[in-house]
């Protein structure tokens, strides 16, 4: 049970609601979404950051965390930033408004604005239960981001690359994405950010309609000072799939949620995530995914790698309705604790209702194994290039297997970067 008791506002509690007083004149969005704005600071006000007292936040104490807001600040725009991949096509947000959208077939781009303020986007703006902490902030400040569709049948050859730039101040986003009938993408979701105080909040919703089989990447890269939350909604049809990788390479504070809802019998979710902490960062990775009809299957693999004093968390639900018979929902969580100082929890859950079923979750937590590393010393090897061998093979397993050769080592050059910082 949740419970909430009145207590004074914290610093970033009153910054939070103060800074709506000040920019609810200058946000975008018609009556509609005026009201919807109202509604979620309100929630804000009654409910304040949550603690560890709310059960979906056990692990990060965000009230505690999170000690300073960055204020918004109109200078703080970037220019789009080159591609993972040549050749993608790029729609790029910087700062919290949407800049330039590339053109691929098949595909639409709309500017979140306009259909903020036409009114069309208010219902979107409701969030999901009365301690959805990213939801409410979203939905309050959210200034802009791109409406992507993806025709019936469309099958595309470049990835769609999303670019959320937050160098330093504060900004607020949102991308919704329907992927048509039978429709094929790949589409990498760049949260990005640099070395100055940021604060932001990103929230993407995913509609995989009947057959259409889509590659989300979510590619988290900001700097030691920034504090970023994001939420991945999505929605699977009958014969959908979908396969989701999650990379977090970075940011003082880090908050990830996933929810998925596996609608049409016959879908399928995948999901890869890997987190590579240092410092004294805190990445919090929270998943829920809902299995409501028949035949459809989820698997789910988290590697995690933890140095210095960082600390890491991945909760994860698998629900199962009592009329999902057939399902096949399996969960695994693994670690790697290269510092006595580091910390991961680990929370996996199963609710099922339904009686046949396959269902199964673990989690393991190991430090490097010393047979192994004495085994690669043994033949030449230096200690610390050792390690990072053991440490990029745990890793490259999940990265590898993403079927295109170009995202493989765009990812793996990422994994190296990090290890020659933190190795």
């Amino acid at each position: 049970m949740n419970i909430h008791t009145s207590q004074p506002r914290t610093p970033a509690e009153t910054a939070l609601i103060d800074a709506f007083s000040e920019r609810v004149g200058d946000l975008p969005g018609n009556a509609d979404v005026a009201i919807a704005r109202d509604t979620a600071i309100e929630a804000l006000k009654i409910q304040g950051l949550p603690s560890r007292r709310i059960e979906s936040w056990h692990y990060t104490d965000f009230r505690t965390l999170f000690r300073s807001v960055a204020p918004f600040d109109a200078a703080a725009g970037s220019q789009p930033v080159a591609p993972l991949i040549a050749g993608s096509t790029v729609a790029a947000v910087s700062n919290g408004t949407a800049m330039s959208a590339g053109q691929a077939d098949g595909v639409t781009f709309e500017k979140l604005s306009e259909k903020l303020v036409d009114g069309t986007f208010a219902p979107a703006l409701a969030t999901r239960s009365t301690d959805d902490l990213i939801g409410q902030i979203n939905a309050a400040y959210v200034t802009d981001g791109w409406h992507v569709d993806i025709a019936d049948g469309a099958e595309l050859e470049a990835p769609l690359e999303l670019q959320n730039l937050q160098q330093s101040g504060q900004g607020h986003v949102r991308f919704p994405v329907r992927a048509g009938r039978q429709a094929k993408a790949t589409i990498i979701e760049r949260q990005s950010g640099g070395e100055g105080e940021a604060f932001s909040s990103s929230i993407s919703h995913l509609t995989v309609a009947d057959g259409a089989e889509i590659i989300w990447i979510i590619l988290r890269q900001h700097g030691d000072t920034s504090v970023q939350l994001g939420q991945f909604n999505a929605w699977l049809g009958k014969d959908a799939k979908l396969t989701l990788f999650i990379v977090n390479a970075g940011g003082k504070l880090v908050r990830q949620e996933v929810h998925v809802l596996a609608k049409g019998e016959g879908s399928d979710f995948q999901l890869r995530g890997i987190n590579l902490l240092g410092g004294d960062s805190h990445t919090d990775v929270t998943m829920t995914v809902g299995h409501v009809v028949e035949n459809t299957t989820s698997t789910e693999i988290v590697r995690n790698v933890v140095t210095g004093r960082a600390r890491g968390v991945f909760q994860g639900m698998i629900r199962v309705a009592k009329i999902a018979q057939k399902t096949d929902a399996r969960m695994a969580c693994n670690t790697l604790l290269l510092s006595d100082d580091g910390e991961f929890d680990a929370k996996p859950e199963l609710e099922i209702f339904a009686d046949d079923v396959a269902c199964g979750h673990g989690a393991t937590v190991a430090e490097i194994s010393q047979d192994h590393l004495f085994y690669l010393m043994a033949r030449g090897i230096p200690e610390k290039e050792a390690r990072g061998l053991l440490v990029k093979a745990f890793v490259a397993e999940v990265i590898e297997e993403l079927e295109n050769e170009t995202l493989v080592e765009a990812l793996e050059d990422i994994l190296e970067d990090w290890l020659s910082a933190h190795g």
